[in-house]
């Protein structure tokens, strides 16, 4: 008799994971397992005489399938559980994924054999652009290099995997290392109920009285937006923006060793391939065509954007002045005296708004945008997660058909990285006479509920929801049979965050709003004059807004563009100068909490949130047109950028939607800094 534990890894036992079964110590044995079981296939693949799409690209598609199952979920619950023992099962698979992906990326009889299939004449659009992705792969995976090479190369891969998983490690305990415990209430004037509920529940949750206040995002923003106490509001700034640097508590959590070598190894890696620098290597997979024209396209942001962004400091300075504040504003003051301006400006408090945001409200309203744009509705599911707070969906086509599944894990805690993200857990793929249907997750760290009120949003927080959840449409609403390019897979970096930010224009408008935000308790609809003043907030401080974004962008790029790893510090500074309106003090240390350049895939790529941003607003304008809800303009959305994935150039999938290439016009609009179209 068998009495080898069951690994639900191995088996899900259905089409979706099954989270509340999966352990650390199923990790590791399912990707040695699912590893081992490749490199025998790969093996018998190497030996094919006349490879075609059926007998060499299918069977690797199903055995990149067959990993991905085994490690996604395990990789996804290290991100939202990160306990020690989470954290040991992934770092043990990380040089073995690595090591193994390098060796498909290396082999050459594969390669030699996606080059035949290549030359077949009966392939589908899509069975092109997967070949043409994965030949372009196999170069830059090295498969031409000399045998050195390649083993020069190898080591870079496992290297900067090991790098770029301790960097998000060590920011996330720094992060979780800084409280300020408060049990005086007079320290706490200006903080909202909402803030001072959570802080109560946090101290309880350690046996504390008062209040205890951290450095997750919903903990810091309420301090940095609303405490009167400046020096507390300078005290919190600085331990978020020295966060795993030399200038914080702990020196072993220093990020700044690791930032260095990561840029070592990424231009040597560039240079191997024959790059001039890590930036032109990391352009080679997007739709942007060289790193002068991203420079370029920036410097003009910022040309357009610098005069606003000094108007709206300038007001922020004369504002801050007559209410008594500093002459001379710091960073810690920027976000309590522009919610004030806001306030005077628009009537608008944020937590005026809140209850109008309540979680299951918006959600709602999400999903029945996603019904009248896509003709795809939401239903709750009864099925395994991973904790009490996380929902499943399933995703039904027109007709009630099955499409996906989609799980939201919404609420900040302790052991969970912060931010926000969408991953996917399997991607649609067609294997002989079955589909494989995809599987979403959505993760937020949004204030949780508190007693028996429902979780209340900022707006900001909606439209972080809309944001991730348009990630997730791409993924789910995919109609590519082929895992290569189904989904988000194969979709250029500059170009998927086009639909994310597309989706972010239904928590502006006043026909959208007026659905789904209202009162929790009343029922009533936000008032009029709060959604126009909602509106006209939009371009609030777009300029200083504009020019951040530049700024990080920007470098990120010459971090990447240099041949050789410049000098961060040095590199932001310089940055900053030319395009800044508001220097920070020399101790900031923000690049060591840079984790979208330094360990989340962004490198040379962070400029895809602006570049894409063109993409959506200009997308969104022919919504203005016919209207916000309009369904056909919404099928040939879907049409053109939901259903392809990856299978169609981004260019020509704009363009087939638009009927010309994109304006940077259309986001410079929005933002306010051109009139309106006419």
């Amino acid at each position: 008799m068998d009495t080898t534990p069951h690994n639900p890894l191995l088996d899900w036992g259905g089409p979706t994971p099954p989270w509340d079964r999966i352990q650390p110590e199923h990790l590791e044995p399912a990707v040695d397992a699912v590893i081992e079981e490749n490199r025998q296939l790969v093996a018998r693949l190497e030996a094919l005489d006349a490879p075609t799409w059926a007998s060499l690209v299918a069977p690797l598609e199903a055995a990149d399938n067959r990993l991905s199952k085994a490690f996604q979920p395990g990789s996804h619950l290290h991100s939202v559980r990160n306990t020690p023992q989470w954290r040991a099962a992934y770092e043990a698979c990380l040089p073995k994924l690595t090591a193994y992906s390098s060796e498909l990326g290396q082999n050459a009889a594969l390669y030699a054999g996606y080059q035949a299939v290549a030359r077949s004449p009966d392939l589908d659009p899509a069975q092109r652009k997967l070949l043409d992705h994965s030949l372009r792969d196999f170069r830059l995976s090295g498969v031409d290099l000399p045998a050195a090479q390649q083993q020069r190369f190898r080591e870079i891969q496992q290297r900067l995997a090991e790098l770029s998983n301790r960097f998000e490690q060590q920011l996330l305990d720094a992060t979780d290392a800084w409280q300020e415990h408060i049990t005086d209430a007079a320290r706490l004037a200006g903080l909202p109920d909402s803030a001072l509920q959570m802080a109560a529940e946090k101290a309880r949750a350690k046996d504390l009285d008062g209040w205890l206040f951290g450095l997750d995002f919903p903990s810091f923003d309420a301090v940095m937006t609303y405490a009167q106490d400046r020096e507390w509001r300078a005290r919190t700034y600085r331990a978020y923006t020295t966060r795993a640097s030399d200038q914080a508590a702990d020196p072993a959590l220093d990020n700044a060793p690791l930032m260095r070598e990561i840029l070592e190894l990424k231009a040597e890696e560039a240079a191997l391939l024959g790059y001039a620098c890590f930036a032109e290597l990391s352009l080679a997979s997007k739709m942007a065509e060289s790193p002068q024209q991203v420079e370029d396209f920036l410097l003009e942001l910022a040309a357009k954007a610098r005069p606003a962004a000094e108007r709206d400091l300038e007001a922020l300075r004369a504002f801050a002045a007559e209410q008594g504040g500093p002459r001379e504003l710091a960073p810690w003051d920027i976000a309590y005296y522009s919610e004030k301006l806001k306030q005077q400006r628009f009537g608008l408090e944020e937590e005026q708004l809140k209850p109008y945001f309540a979680l299951p409200r918006v959600l709602d309203g999400m999903f029945e945008a996603a019904r009248s744009l896509f003709g795809v509705s939401f239903r709750r599911a009864d099925l395994p997660c991973w904790h009490a707070g996380v929902e499943a969906f399933e995703v039904l086509s027109g007709d009630g058909e099955l499409m996906a599944w989609f799980y939201l894990d919404p609420y900040a805690r302790e052991q969970k990285r912060g931010g926000a993200w969408m991953n996917d857990a399997s991607g649609r793929m067609r294997q002989g006479d079955g589909l494989q249907k995809p599987i979403a997750t959505l993760t937020c760290n949004f204030a949780p509920p508190a007693g028996d009120r429902p979780a209340l949003l900022t707006h900001d927080d909606a439209v972080t929801l809309f944001h991730e959840f348009g990630h997730g449409l791409q993924h789910m609403l995919t109609q590519v049979d082929y895992l290569g390019v189904s989904g988000i897979n194969g979709v250029p970096w500059d170009a998927v965050e086009l639909p994310s930010q597309f989706m972010e224009n239904w928590c502006w408008e006043e026909e959208s709003l007026n659905r789904f935000a209202r009162h929790y308790q009343t029922d009533a609809p936000i008032p009029a004059d709060w959604l126009r003043q909602i509106r006209e907030s939009r371009v609030f401080h777009a300029g200083l807004a504009a020019v951040r974004q530049v700024e990080l962008a920007l470098f990120d790029l010459r971090l990447h563009r240099a041949p050789q790893a410049p000098d961060v510090e040095a590199t932001l500074r310089q940055v900053r100068e030319q395009v800044a309106v508001l220097l920070p003090p020399a101790w900031n240390r923000f690049a060591n909490s840079f984790s979208h350049i330094f360990a989340g895939g962004y490198a040379a790529g962070y400029y895809s949130y602006k570049w894409a941003e063109v993409l959506a607003a200009d997308a969104f304008e022919a919504f203005r047109e016919a209207g916000i809800f309009d369904a056909d303009t919404g099928r040939r959305f879907r049409e053109c950028f939901l259903e392809p994935g990856g299978s169609v150039d981004a260019m020509e999938l704009f363009r087939r939607f638009r009927g010309r290439e994109p304006s940077v016009d259309a986001l410079l609009r929005q933002d306010g800094l051109l009139p309106p179209a006419a």
